[in-house]
């Protein structure tokens, strides 16, 4: 889940600054580690570590990164570790030099690795698949580039640039977005075939010619003064060289447009638009439905107040609670310095966070029944913790209503759920969930109804990954095995002890500190 951003700038003008705000407008999808790369007349310059974009980039970084061509992406770690030296962009030095920074999970991974050490005899420093991608991207460019001069310099052309592409769908499974930099060349930017994760692209005129951007999330785009030009569609390519020309390729066999549901349930801004859907219109959508399912099953219910979860529930509730007929009240107070817990790596601390993270408000749950809206229930964790508070400030009763359905199946595609023993729905009813979190009653969304509700805005849209709750993986190549070994490899045990020495890191950057 993690936010990539790449930019195509004037001659002459320099990214950096774009880049770092870009990198915070994106900053909820990944507070584990951020990196920048810039492209200067064809050298580039990196700056990359663990931390929030404050904590990475000082101003002596800054300065170095000159250039008006340039990446930037923030970390949440699923595949690989939490290591220093996956932070992302990765570079290798052949062809031209060439430079990735990518949002997603591979899955067939294992295959890939072999390839390219057997057969393509390059090396892999990381667990990281994105490093994997980019060795693909790297191997079918120079094999397709090969030879090609003008006046005997080495050159790339367009077609060479999207048949690699092209070559990479067809070898690699699985969902990703990703951004390139070929150095001296331009920018390039591709999406996964069925669209699993998002990527949009906009322009803004200046003096002088006209700007580039594409990132995982229109608001990134917009927040930067950039007019949003459409969604990168699924299969396709888009390269902005460095003049500023833009050129754009379906380098795909067609596939069903599939885009992740689960990022208009929590991981987007709701100030974004999201493969032409609003996520602010999302997640009304999602409360009103969710309120109307309340009322069928209990049209008798006492409930006295609706109470939202902050921040991700915040719209389901105000619109359940308008559509109740029932007073809509904020009972917990955000500490905006503690990062959002379902992102954080390993149970342990999620744990320890979200006390740190909300507060109750007293006189807005004492001797009152209040329905706690969120946006969804994975560990529970969250859950269970929120509704000890309610009570302790003087709740009679505590309901509980998620707006997405109970999550049940392992998501592979770039979301932190990979195993069902970590799922607090693993083998339970409703009831019995319910129970485990402490909640009087407990409501939930059906995979039918957020799946209709959500894709109302876009037709064009033929449905959405929703594995994580329906078990239908869309790739179509995941089966048991391959569920037991994703469990073995990224539970929450196995990523404790994956941190690795990060002492080599300073190879890819420009200075110390």
């Amino acid at each position: 889940m993690c936010g990539i951003i790449g930019l195509v700038g004037r001659p002459g003008v320099h990214v950096n600054q774009l880049l770092y705000d870009g990198l915070t407008v994106l900053q909820h999808r990944g507070q584990d580690a951020a990196g920048i790369l810039t492209d200067t007349d064809g050298n580039f310059r990196l700056r990359k570590g663990n931390g929030l974009v404050s904590d990475v980039f000082y101003k002596r970084h800054m300065l170095r990164l000159e250039g008006n061509i340039g990446i930037g992406h923030v970390r949440y770690p699923t595949a690989g570790s939490s290591s220093t030296a996956e932070a992302q962009p990765f570079y290798v030095n052949s062809p031209y030099g060439l430079a990735l920074a990518h949002n997603g999970n591979l899955t067939n991974a294992d295959v890939l690795l072999r390839e390219l050490q057997d057969e393509s005899m390059r090396h892999i420093n990381t667990t990281s698949d994105s490093e994997l991608l980019l060795n693909v991207l790297a191997v079918e460019l120079g094999s397709r580039s090969r030879g090609l001069t003008i006046q005997g310099e080495a050159h790339i052309d367009i077609d060479a640039i999207f048949s690699a592409v092209s070559a990479v769908h067809s070898r690699v499974k699985g969902g990703y977005a990703c951004v390139a930099v070929i150095a001296g060349y331009g920018l390039l930017a591709f999406r996964d075939p069925n669209g699993i994760r998002p990527l949009v692209y906009g322009t803004r005129a200046v003096e002088g010619g006209q700007e580039y951007v594409v990132a995982s999330e229109s608001v990134a785009a917009s927040a930067l003064g950039f007019d949003i030009e459409r969604d990168v569609m699924p299969g396709e390519a888009i390269f902005i060289s460095t003049s500023g020309h833009l050129f754009s390729r379906t380098c795909a066999e067609p596939a069903p447009y599939t885009p992740c549901v689960f990022e208009h349930v929590y991981f987007a801004r709701p100030d974004s638009v999201i493969d032409g859907i609003s996520v602010y219109q999302a997640r009304l959508n999602q409360g009103d439905r969710l309120a109307q399912r309340l009322l069928e099953e209990w049209q008798d219910h006492d409930i006295d107040v609706v109470i939202p979860i902050p921040d991700s529930g915040r719209l389901a509730a105000l619109q359940m609670a308008k559509t109740l007929d029932i007073p809509y009240r904020e009972g917990f107070v955000k500490n905006r310095y503690v990062g959002r817990t379902f992102i954080m790596p390993g149970q342990a601390l999620r744990r320890k966070s979200v006390r740190k993270k909300l507060n109750a408000i007293e006189r807005e749950f004492s001797g009152k029944n209040v329905l706690l809206v969120d946006d969804s229930i994975v560990r529970g964790t969250t859950s269970q913790q929120i509704i000890e508070m309610a009570r302790e400030v003087g709740a009679k009763k505590v309901y509980f209503a998620s707006a997405a359905p109970p999550v049940r199946h392992p998501n592979v595609y770039g979301i932190d759920m990979p195993t069902v023993d970590e799922f607090i729905a693993n083998n339970k009813t409703v009831d019995e969930i319910s129970a485990t979190i402490g909640s009087d009653r407990l409501f939930y969304q059906t995979v039918e109804d957020l799946l209709e509700v959500t894709g109302r805005e876009n037709p064009l849209v033929e449905g959405f990954d929703a594995s994580c709750f329906n078990g239908e993986y869309i790739t179509g190549d995941i089966d048991e095995a391959y569920l037991t070994k994703l469990s073995a490899a990224r539970n929450d045990a196995a990523k404790s002890g994956s941190h690795q020495d990060d002492s080599v890191i300073e190879l890819h950057n420009d200075e110390e500190g």
